[in-house]
């Protein structure tokens, strides 16, 4: 069996970076920046106000109470046209650009406004107290975003306030096609003898909308040659990457495997790992191929190992696997000491704030209710067996955004 770890590095080093593009900020979410993203700017271009209040001097206020003229009034979008000088103060509100002359903010509920235009400071500041320096956020020449990062809404507000278009990556476009003669549509009310829903599909559509990529749904191939070739083929010429499942396993009908390995460079592994040991990999016409085991479980298993982390990678991403963090098994579990098994885990907390994992249910390949009730895998190295309650484990937090590369 080849190591997990080691069939992971193999789907890396073929994947091809996809091209670049530059795109507005609204349109840049989950993309991945193809180079740093450094400022031209200040970010704010002016100072400002951070309160609703009074522009003062703080050398007027050091001593309070005391009463200052007001010379003027400065909403937000507007610009000061007075300087502060001595015994003067500017009503100001938040966002508005400092006046000449002040170097303080004292917010409104720490003032008396009085009826001679004058208003009364009743707590003292010091200087730069709720001031926004220009560029206190970002300088000229500040990377906002660095290289390889797969944008978020907070990335792109950030962008944003800086005017920064970015470069990034090309989005892929995957085809997901299940085979077999026994899967039919999830809609199927009466299931006929012999026949599944499909659910492959739906977790593979459904987690690649997620990540942001362009999905082809290609729908369900029967076990006829002549059908899989055609859609195969077909679904190189359309893609940048193609999924199928089924047909991946030790005594499977040879349709897919003959298929496959007589149209492209398609090799059929047993990886040390549980669930997802058969596992296919390889080109159609240069198009990665990912050839995934029928049973669900392990449909997301492999996605997860295999799939999300190669999609990432096309597209120029440094994080390409998902957090992983210590936590203890609240209970103890056996498993293949010649694999490293992924169990579905539920997680609460001890009296130490620490993750205690159980499972979330049974678990079989086939067991969908335990995955869905499921918040991370407790990965149980390749060795190890068995776990007691109380022991160290380390999570696999699949519901978080990715975090590491594949040497972290």
């Amino acid at each position: 069996m080849k190591l997990l770890g080691d069939a992971q590095r193999e789907v890396l080093d073929a994947m091809t970076r996809l091209d670049v593009e530059q795109v507005d900020v609204a349109d840049a979410v989950g993309r991945v920046t193809a180079e740093p993203c450094v400022s031209a700017v200040l970010v704010p271009p002016f100072s400002n106000s951070a309160m609703d209040g009074f522009a003062v001097r703080a050398a007027d206020v050091a001593k309070t109470p005391v009463a200052l003229a007001v010379i003027e009034d400065v909403p937000a979008g507007s610009v000061p046209t007075r300087p502060v000088g001595p015994g003067h103060a500017t009503r100001i509100m938040t966002g508005a650009p400092m006046p000449e002359g002040a170097d303080a903010v004292v917010k409104v509920e720490d003032t008396r406004v009085d009826a001679d235009d004058s208003v009364t400071i009743l707590v003292g500041v010091g200087g730069g107290t709720n001031v926004r320096a220009a560029g206190g956020d970002v300088a000229p020449g500040d990377v906002v975003v660095g290289s390889g990062v797969r944008l978020t809404s907070r990335h792109a507000a950030s962008l944003a306030s800086a005017g920064i278009r970015p470069k990034v990556s090309k989005i892929p476009t995957v085809v997901v096609m299940s085979t077999g003669d026994e899967v039919v549509e999830p809609h199927i009310a009466d299931l006929a003898p012999g026949k599944i829903r499909d659910t492959n599909r739906v977790i593979l559509v459904s987690a690649l909308r997620e990540l942001g990529v362009d999905v082809i749904d290609f729908g369900i191939v029967g076990d006829d040659a002549g059908e899989l070739s055609d859609a195969y083929r077909r679904a190189a010429d359309a893609a940048d990457a193609v999924i199928s499942t089924g047909g991946v396993s030790m005594g499977d009908y040879d349709y897919v495997k003959q298929v496959l390995g007589d149209m492209g460079s398609v090799d059929f592994w047993k990886v040390a790992m549980q669930p997802a040991k058969p596992f296919a990999f390889g080109s159609i016409n240069g198009v990665p191929l990912f050839g995934l085991p029928g049973n669900p479980v392990s449909t997301f298993v492999a996605y997860e190992q295999f799939v999300r982390p190669a999609l990432l990678h096309m597209m120029g991403a440094t994080a390409l696997f998902r957090p992983r963090i210590v936590a203890v098994m609240g209970e103890d579990v056996s498993t293949s000491i010649e694999k490293e098994v992924f169990v579905r885990v539920m997680l609460a907390t001890d009296t130490d704030g620490r993750f205690v994992a159980v499972k979330s249910g049974g678990q079989d390949s086939n067991v969908l209710s335990a995955l869905a009730q499921a918040e991370a895998f407790a990965v149980v190295p390749v060795g190890t067996g068995s776990l007691s309650a109380g022991d160290p484990v380390t999570l696999e937090m699949f519901t978080w955004d990715e975090n590491r590369g594949f040497d972290d």
